[in-house]
């Protein structure tokens, strides 16, 4: 049970694997107003920089779990460099279907909501750990700008154009599922280009102090293709953002 090896590769050196800059993840702890104490659980949590800086920042507490082994350990190892591993603890396992032993003031799922088979069924998943009039804070896709075709639509990384709704459309699905939308921290242009851009740097180093591996040649065309396709992709059409809601 683990990540694609490829998909460690180009953000191994990320410890957002999101397109929020440490200053918009900030920006995100700081409207919600979290208190010192506020239970947390980070589903899909990564590299845990979140978790690890709302501890350390507003002294909250919690559990992150992952299906990454490297990003689990990334976490760990962030969480003792930052003084809060005895505050914030992570769990290497499948996200999909895990529930908290006891109910939590704060769950999340940033970015990752294929463990839930979409919106709904995440925010249903994530229902299930919170305690009444607790915040659910979800990270998703959404179009900017609807794309001309389909084609247009896979160099963003969707399988269809139906794949990611508009905005406003969002925010509806959310209210469609019986949430208030209390709070939301959008991605710019300048995050997008810092998560996708640290990848390229990443995986040149990576290839070449490993030219001879299997993944070699799967990594040299992704350095071919890939900042022309997000450059005329998703740097246009893409948006994502994290929004914080609550049962009505």
């Amino acid at each position: 049970m683990d990540l694609p090896r490829i998909f460690t590769i180009r953000e191994s050196g990320h410890r957002i694997h999101n397109p929020l800059t440490p200053a918009k993840l900030a920006a995100l702890g700081e409207s919600l107003r979290l208190a010192p104490g506020t239970r947390v659980l980070d589903l899909a949590s990564g590299s845990g920089e979140m978790l690890c800086t709302w501890a350390r920042d507003h002294g909250v507490t919690g559990n992150g779990m992952d299906i990454s082994t490297v990003f689990t350990e990334q976490a760990r190892a962030r969480a003792a460099e930052l003084g809060v591993a005895d505050r914030v603890h992570f769990i290497h396992g499948d996200a999909s279907s895990h529930v908290a032993d006891q109910p939590v003031d704060l769950a999340a799922c940033v970015g990752a909501t294929w463990i839930g088979n979409g919106v709904a069924g995440t925010a249903e998943l994530l229902d299930r750990s919170l305690r009444p009039g607790g915040l659910m804070v979800i990270g998703e896709p959404y179009w900017r700008r609807t794309p001309p075709d389909e084609e247009t639509a896979t160099a963003c990384h969707a399988a269809s154009i139906a794949d990611f709704l508009e905005l406003p459309d969002l925010i509806g699905q959310f209210q469609g599922l019986g949430y208030d939308v209390v709070e939301m921290t959008l991605a710019d242009q300048e995050c997008w280009d810092r998560y996708a851009a640290a990848q390229w740097l990443t995986m040149r180093r990576w290839l070449d102090r490993h030219p001879d591996d299997e993944l070699a040649d799967e990594v040299r065309k992704a350095l071919d293709t890939e900042p022309a396709q997000y450059a005329r992709g998703t740097r246009e059409y893409l948006g994502w953002g994290v929004f914080a809601l609550m049962k009505r």
